[in-house]
């Protein structure tokens, strides 16, 4: 968990500056899209071992790991959703970054 406690606290650090200087500087915004997608990977992956170690229904994708974490109550219903979107932004990142829209990132 120190490596996500790690992206969190990067990013935080990064939470004050203005969207402005946010979308012209590549190097804040590739930060906070890569810290994003680490805190993703993590949490996936911390799933994926509570899923195995706990002999839970194996996950059909990213998404579905915090899915079956919900339907065993690991996770409360609003934390599915947010973790199912960040894995749905991890896809994005990682396949189509040509289409990363800073707004969204930003907000």
């Amino acid at each position: 968990m120190t490596l996500l406690e790690g992206y969190i606290d990067e990013l935080r650090a990064l939470q004050a500056t203005d969207f402005p200087t946010y979308e012209e500087n590549y190097l804040i915004h590739r930060t906070v899209e890569r810290c994003l997608h680490l805190a993703t990977e993590t949490c996936l992956d911390v799933g994926q071992h509570i899923i195995a170690d706990d002999g839970l229904r194996p996950a059909v994708d990213n998404k579905d790991v915090f899915n079956v974490l919900g339907e065993c109550d690991i996770l409360a219903p609003n934390q599915v959703r947010a973790l199912t979107d960040m894995a749905r932004f991890r896809n994005l990142i990682v396949h189509d970054y040509a289409r990363i829209d800073n707004a969204i990132v930003y907000a």
